[in-house]
C-alpha cells in the first residue's frame, strides 16, 4: 500500500472540521478510534487541537492540558473555542467539545487550555540527559491488529494504528505481567500517514495503559493529560515509551516520552489516570 499523504489519510478525515459560528467547529467522533464504545482520549486531543490550531495566530501545539470531564461516544459533537491571550511567539487558547443528548441537555466531555506557537521557529539547541528507548527490531515485537479476537478482546482503535509491542513489555498480553509498569513501542498509523505535531497529541495517548504491566485489568479513564509538543517529527516509525512509577489511593500517573526516526524527543506528556477493575 503506498504510503497516505497527510490530508487523505484516515486520521484526517476524522479529525476534520466543519466551522460554525466564530470559533465554533461541528465534528463527529468516529466509531473506529474507540476503546470499547468509549472514544480514546488521544484522538479527542487531536480534535481540539486542530480546532485551536485553526482560530489561533500560531499554527503549532506546544503545551496543551486536558481534563475530561464524561466519556465521550461516537456521533456528533461541537467544540467552541476562544483565544485567551495572544503575544508574538506564543498564542493561548481554550476549547471544550460538548455532545448533546436526545432529549437535547448538552455535556461537556472534554475542556482543554493550550499554548500553540511556531515549532519550526525553534533554535537547534539541545541540552538533554534524556537517551530514546531501546526496542528490538519492529519485526520481532508484538503487534495486536492480527490477534485472534475470540480469545483476545481488542479495541477498535488498534486497526487505525499500526504498533508493536516490545515483548518485555507485552507479558500481560500472556496473562504474565512483568509488574514494571512499562510499555515501549514501534508506532505509527496504519495507513502509512507520517506523524506532524498535531497527530502526536493522539500518540501518547494511545498505546495499552501501563496499568496492564502492573498486572491490572480493565479500563483506565484518564482524568487529566498534559501533552508537550518539542519538534516537528521527522519521517518514519516513532518510538514510544510510557511508564507508571506510582499508582496510590485508587490513581496513577502515567508519563509518555515519543521519539522519532533521527532519534529527537518530539513530544512528552503525563497524565492522571483511575483503573477501573
Amino acid at each position: 500500500m503506498a504510503p497516505a499523504t497527510i490530508g487523505n489519510s484516515e486520521f484526517d478525515r476524522d479529525t476534520a472540521l466543519s466551522p460554525r459560528e466564530r470559533g465554533g467547529y461541528d465534528v463527529h467522533l468516529a466509531t473506529g478510534w474507540t476503546v470499547f464504545g468509549t472514544v480514546n482520549g488521544g484522538y479527542l486531543l487531536a480534535l481540539l487541537g486542530r480546532a485551536l490550531g485553526d482560530s489561533l495566530p500560531h499554527p503549532d501545539p506546544f503545551t496543551v492540558t486536558a481534563h475530561y470531564l464524561s466519556a465521550s461516544r461516537p456521533g456528533p459533537a461541537v467544540i467552541r473555542t476562544a483565544p485567551v491571550r495572544t503575544g508574538r511567539s506564543l498564542s493561548r487558547g481554550q476549547a471544550s467539545l460538548f455532545q448533546t443528548a436526545a432529549d437535547g441537555t448538552e455535556t461537556e466531555r472534554i475542556r482543554v487550555l493550550a499554548a500553540y506557537g511556531e515549532l519550526d521557529g525553534l533554535t537547534d539547541d539541545v541540552r538533554t540527559t534524556a537517551e530514546p528507548p531501546y526496542l528490538p527490531p519492529y519485526d520481532r515485537c508484538r503487534g495486536l491488529r492480527h490477534l485472534d479476537r475470540a480469545a483476545v478482546p481488542v479495541p477498535e482503535i488498534v486497526d487505525r494504528l499500526d504498533y508493536r509491542l516490545d515483548p518485555a513489555t507485552a507479558g500481560w498480553l500472556a496473562g504474565r505481567p512483568s509488574g514494571r509498569g512499562e510499555i515501549r513501542a514501534w508506532y505509527a498509523l496504519a495507513d502509512g500517514r507520517d506523524a506532524d505535531p498535531l497527530s502526536l497529541l493522539m500518540a501518547v495517548d494511545s498505546l495499552p495503559p501501563t496499568a496492564f504491566e502492573l498486572g491490572l485489568t480493565g479500563t483506565v479513564p484518564t482524568v487529566e493529560l498534559t501533552a508537550h509538543i518539542r519538534r516537528r517529527p521527522a519521517p518514519g516509525l516513532l518510538r514510544i515509551v510510557k511508564s507508571s512509577r506510582n499508582l496510590a489511593g485508587g490513581y496513577m500517573e502515567e508519563d509518555a516520552e515519543v521519539w522519532d526516526s533521527r532519534d529527537r524527543l518530539v513530544a512528552q506528556s503525563r497524565q492522571l489516570a483511575r483503573p477501573q477493575t
